[in-house]
């Protein structure tokens, strides 16, 4: 089994790329069509920018609103919740305001963060209480949807497969290993995956996405650039964005939890 076919299929402003190594191309065909089919799914539930979507919908709550959300939304949350505690609150998706604020290169203080959702334990339901946060999945849902796609390809029987949401979090399927080339600012590392999911943030092409929820002022960042490796590239990406704002302490807490590379 020596042939790789390949698709690409832009979505969440990023390129998702699907390789295969399978002798069947028609096969491979029909997963990368149910794979974009998928994500293209899940993005219109989970962007903050498309009107009418579980998200925006969120976005747009009263104090004292409930609303029923979609199983996409409700489980892409509850990982974020995790996502948060395993962090130290360090990963949040509450604070879209910031994100919104840095990203639009603004100099005036950042916006305070009020109001507060809460998520049904029990049904997907998110409860406002207080109105003022908004939700932004930017840091986990592309991890999400390649987890999705992962489902598909065991479905589909595919033998071995890597999917990739752009250059930074990619996930390794079935029992052959793929080999994925990191940079850094000073050299390229090549790390062998195999059916486990890897995610890398760095301050030199994300620094204007990281924003902390516990920091009112500038962030001084003490590493260059964060490697995750973790079974799940939902957990993997949520971890590797939170991990560029921690100190030593949490972050050997976190290696628990992880495999963290430090450059």
């Amino acid at each position: 089994m020596n042939n790789i076919y390949t698709y690409e299929h832009m979505a969440m402003k990023t390129s998702f790329t699907f390789r295969f190594k399978e002798d069947d191309k028609t096969l491979c065909e029909s997963v990368a069509n149910a794979s974009i089919e998928r994500i293209n799914h899940i993005e219109q539930q989970l962007s903050r920018y498309i009107e009418g979507s579980d998200i925006w919908q969120i976005n747009h709550m009263v104090g004292g609103q409930s609303l029923f959300i979609g199983e996409d939304c409700y489980k892409c949350l509850q990982l974020s919740l995790q996502a948060s505690i395993d962090t130290f609150g360090l990963f949040d998706t509450t604070i879209g305001r910031r994100i919104e604020h840095i990203k639009n290169k603004k100099n005036a203080q950042l916006p305070e963060l009020i109001g507060q959702l809460l998520i049904d334990p029990k049904r997907p339901i998110v409860h406002c209480t207080k109105a003022g946060r908004e939700v932004d999945l930017g840091g986990i849902a592309k991890g999400y949807a390649l987890d999705q796609v992962k489902h598909l390809f065991i479905d589909w029987n595919v033998q071995s497969g890597l999917v990739s949401a752009g250059s930074s979090t990619h996930l390794a399927i079935g029992s052959r290993s793929w080999p994925i080339t990191v940079k850094d600012n000073k050299d390229s590392t090549v790390i062998q995956l195999k059916n486990e999911a890897l995610s890398v943030s760095g301050i030199r092409i994300q620094n204007s996405h990281i924003v902390s929820p516990l920091c009112e002022g500038k962030i001084n960042y003490n590493y260059d650039q964060i490697r995750v490796i973790h079974e799940s590239a939902a957990t993997a990406d949520a971890y590797s964005t939170a991990a560029l704002l921690m100190n030593e302490e949490q972050l050997l807490n976190l290696n628990k939890k992880a495999k963290i590379i430090i450059i």
